[in-house]
C-alpha cells in the first residue's frame, strides 16, 4: 500500500495548495487524508516533537512528553509513517522516527494561503 505522499508518473500529485486553482476529486481526497493523519492532537505533538528535535527521535522518548502509553504511542506512529509524514529506522529493538524531507515541503505546498483572501 502506497502512503499518501508518494506519486507514480501516472497519478495526480498526491495533494495541491488550499489556496491554487480548484482541487479535482482525487486532489481534494488525497489532501483530506493528509490533514486526516494530522487530525488528532497527539500525532500533531509527535509531529512538533520529531521537528524540534536534533535527529532521529526514539519512540521510547515520546511515551513520557505526551503521557501516552507505549501502545497508544506506537498507533499514532504508525498511522504517521503510513501517511508518509515519517520516516521510520530500526536501531536494535527500538524504532527511531523522523520527518521525510518531501513531506515538509508538501504540507508547506498545501498550507499555503498567501494572497487567497484579505
Amino acid at each position: 500500500m502506497k502512503n499518501l505522499l508518494e506519486r507514480d508518473d501516472s497519478a495526480v500529485a498526491c495533494c495541491a495548495p488550499l489556496g491554487g486553482a480548484l482541487l479535482d476529486d482525487e486532489e481534494a481526497a488525497a489532501t483530506a487524508e493528509l490533514f486526516r493523519a494530522l487530525g488528532d492532537s497527539a500525532r500533531v505533538r509527535i509531529v512538533n516533537l520529531i521537528a524540534t528535535s536534533d535527529g532521529p527521535v526514539c519512540a521510547c522518548n515520546l511515551y513520557e512528553p505526551l503521557a501516552l502509553s507505549q501502545p497508544t504511542v506506537s498507533h499514532h506512529l504508525k498511522k504517521l509513517v503510513d501517511a508518509g509524514l515519517l520516516e521510520r529506522e530500526q536501531r536494535g529493538k527500538w524504532a527511531y522516527f523522523s520527518l521525510k524531507r518531501d513531506a515538509v515541503e508538501i504540507l508547506a505546498a498545501v498550507a499555503d494561503l498567501k494572497g487567497a483572501c484579505c
